[in-house]
């Protein structure tokens, strides 16, 4: 039997949007799953599904899992490793599951609670359009054609600054090499939801007119998004959100007082403290008479009302002017800075702002401890790195450790990358730079705490900056008419406010720029207005910072590797490595050094904690290295002596023959006469002949001997 069906039919549509031809595809592959899209970007293409499960009853959380791959045979590659297979996630992979998350979380519809994955990976990267936005905007469209239960539908761009002008989907070569900003944004009709931007110290203004002109282009693309939906959409799917209580968030409610007194406690713990000491009041007098089999339920239903009261209160406190911890809306927090806090580091300081602390340190290394890049680009060296770590002491909590988690990534990398373009260029400083950052208190903004800190501990570890740079996280709460925009957040402003952007840069202009928006529609005037004072609050903290650290040290710490280049024939890269890597690793054991050969025209670089010793080395490796030349004198040690002369060694592994007649100024009988085996002696290079061979002459260095000398 044969089947007569055929392939199942696809739908699409296309549209040229932004200079880019953009497809989206359905219902040829994935049919079981609710949604499932390919995008195509030029000829990127990526494959995403949206499913979800059946409703739960036990779920007070949203139990979204976004997950995306780069397959590297979207590039033709194998991949490397011993298993040759992909395994955990690479740095990149989490940023894209992030952006995604973080734009399509707070576009569910509230009170939904059952179980949605989005998932999505590459399936073709043509070397120009990069494969996360077009991932993104495949994982949009998968959502909107699910049938899930969601306020808007969204889009997503990239864009660029090349050749002072702003540029939507800029090839990716150009954008990592030349692009003073890489901004991606995901957008609905009225307005923005999630901001993810380096940039090369943009002015606000800049930054802006690249919002605006991506919200634009999120827009074509939603039109896009919809269209398919029109065509192959399934209907919202049919749900039941929790059934308020309204008697019981009546009767929460009226301890609203007591909850405002108590948040006006000082300190974050005993702020904590005196909340949870009303809760446990109002869950005890709440429960009373519940028969037993119901006192959990009617338990999680009181703490999930009380949570809602709680955020209200805040809210309410700060629309009336005054935050709860006593600060005005535009005020930062107080700031202290411990300089070298461990010597032996080559950089380090303790930042703490209110009861947020980073401990960072910088370490110097060489090329040898760059990090290599291998995705589904082209395989690059990065000289530059910063890893951020969040322990649960930070926040006084236990729970499960393992290895950096989504937010410890995402968290490093804004920060990475807020400080990169302000480092120096690797040919007036080459070494590699890692930066940590260990969070040891946190109450909101340990991100942009870690630039902070990570800024005076380059300068400390003598790293010379083109600029200093400082984070802060601002907030927005809109209640009624006023509009409260906050400087430098706490932990619960971030979680009850409207609007969490996180802004760093010199005193020039923005470096990096992270926003999640829940409000719907954020004008231009609101986005001049918190970046404006953003920018006087970045302004003052960095006031704060150089009256700590004026400028970066003079010179690096003495424990950290110094470094010397030299310049040798590339003919003898080969020569200096040895049989292999045998020369070379008896000379780094030998002087205590690590020698890297930065290129194939014999640019070598050695490092070393002894300055004593890296120049020895490099004295021996010039020796090692160096061409004899006619006319250039050597201090060299006889080897060996033969009856027409003795061979010494000017070199290591060169030898020249000093003929008896060249040895003194006059006759000599024997040659043992003038030199013996082990001697050092002065000589002169005389002929090089056509094999290499070395001639010297003693007798060239001599006084010319008076008449009848040697006679």
């Amino acid at each position: 039997m044969t089947n007569e069906t055929g392939p199942p039919k696809a739908v699409w549509v296309e549209r040229k949007i932004a200079g880019i031809q953009i497809r989206l595809e359905t219902g040829q592959v994935a049919r079981q799953a609710h949604g499932a899209v390919i995008c195509t970007m030029g000829d990127t293409m990526t494959f995403s599904a949206a499913v979800y499960g059946p409703g739960r009853d036990d779920l007070d959380f949203f139990p979204l899992t976004v997950d995306y791959r780069e397959k590297t045979e979207s590039a033709g590659k194998i991949p490397g490793g011993f298993f040759k297979r992909e395994g955990r996630p690479t740095t990149k992979e989490i940023l894209t599951m992030r952006m995604i998350d973080r734009s399509i979380r707070p576009m569910f519809a509230e009170g939904f609670r059952q179980e949605v994955q989005v998932m999505s990976h590459s399936l073709t990267y043509d070397g120009r359009t990069n494969a996360d936005v077009c991932a993104m905007i495949g994982s949009f469209a998968a959502c909107a054609i699910s049938g899930l239960p969601m306020d808007y539908v969204l889009g997503a761009c990239r864009i660029g600054h090349l050749d002072g002008e702003l540029v939507a989907f800029p090839q990716d070569d150009r954008r990592r090499e030349e692009s003073r900003l890489d901004l991606v944004v995901a957008g609905h009709r009225d307005g923005l939801a999630m901001v993810e931007a380096g940039a090369r110290e943009l002015s606000e203004e800049e930054m802006i007119d690249a919002l605006e002109m991506a919200d634009g282009i999120c827009k074509e693309i939603v039109s896009l998004i919809e269209e398919l939906k029109k065509k192959a959409g399934k209907p919202t799917i049919a749900w039941k959100a929790p059934v308020k209580d309204v008697e019981l968030e009546k009767a929460v409610a009226r301890s609203s007082a007591d909850i405002k007194k108590a948040l006006r406690t000082k300190g974050k713990h005993e702020r904590s403290s005196a909340v949870s000491a009303i809760k446990d009041r109002v869950v005890a007098e709440l429960v009373a008479g519940y028969p037993e089999d119901k006192v959990v339920a009617r338990t999680k239903a009181i703490k999930n009302a009380f949570h809602d009261v709680q955020m209200a209160v805040e809210r309410e406190c700060i629309a009336e002017g005054t935050r709860v911890d006593g600060r005005r809306w535009d005020e930062i927090r107080q700031i202290t800075i411990v300089p070298d806090f461990i010597p032996r580091q080559h950089g380090s300081v303790l930042f703490t702002r209110g009861e947020t602390q980073a401990l960072v340190s910088v370490t110097l290394g060489t090329p040898d401890d760059e990090q290599i890049i291998d995705g589904i680009e082209d395989e690059y060296r990065k000289s530059f790195y910063l890893h951020y770590n969040f322990p649960p002491y930070s926040v006084g909590e236990t729970r499960r450790f393992m290895g950096p988690g989504r937010r410890e990534i995402g968290h490093g990398r804004l920060a990475e990358r807020s400080l990169q373009v302000v480092l120096p260029p690797r040919e007036q400083f080459p070494y590699t730079i890692r930066i940590v950052s260990d969070i040891m208190e946190s109450n909101g903004s340990s991100s942009m705490a870690s630039v902070c800190g990570g800024t005076l501990a380059l300068m400390l570890a003598g790293v010379p900056l083109v600029q200093p740079v400082a984070g802060i996280a601002m907030g927005l709460v809109k209640e009624g008419d006023t509009m409260a925009i906050l400087s430098d957040i706490q932990g619960s402003e971030d979680h009850n406010g409207d609007m969490d952007f996180k802004v760093a840069g010199s005193g020039l202009g923005i470096t990096a720029l992270q926003m999640d928006i829940k409000v719907k529609g954020v004008t231009r005037g609101l986005l001049e207005s918190a970046l404006e004072q953003a920018r006087e609050g970045r302004k003052f903290i960095l006031r704060t910072m150089l009256e700590a650290v004026r400028r970066p040290k003079d010179t690096i710490s003495p424990y950290a590797p110094r470094m010397e280049q030299i310049k040798i024939p590339s003919d003898k890269i080969g020569f200096l490595i040895g049989p292999g890597g045998k020369q070379i690793k008896e000379l780094q054991s030998t002087y205590g050094v690590k020698i890297t050969i930065v290129d194939d025209d014999g640019n070598v670089k050695v490092f070393g904690v002894d300055s004593a010793k890296v120049d020895a080395c490099i004295a021996v490796i010039q020796g090692m290295t160096e061409t004899p030349k006619i006319g250039t004198r050597y201090t060299g040690t006889v080897k060996s002596v033969r009856d027409f002369g003795a061979f010494i060694e000017i070199l290591p592994g060169v030898e020249g023959l000093c003929h008896v007649s060249e040895l003194a100024d006059g006759y000599v009988n024997k040659v043992t006469d003038v030199v013996q085996v082990g001697d050092e002696i002065e000589v002169v290079v005389i002929n090089i002949d056509d094999r290499g061979k070395v001639k010297v002459s003693r007798k060239a260095l001599l006084e010319p001997a008076e008449d009848g000398a040697g006679v």
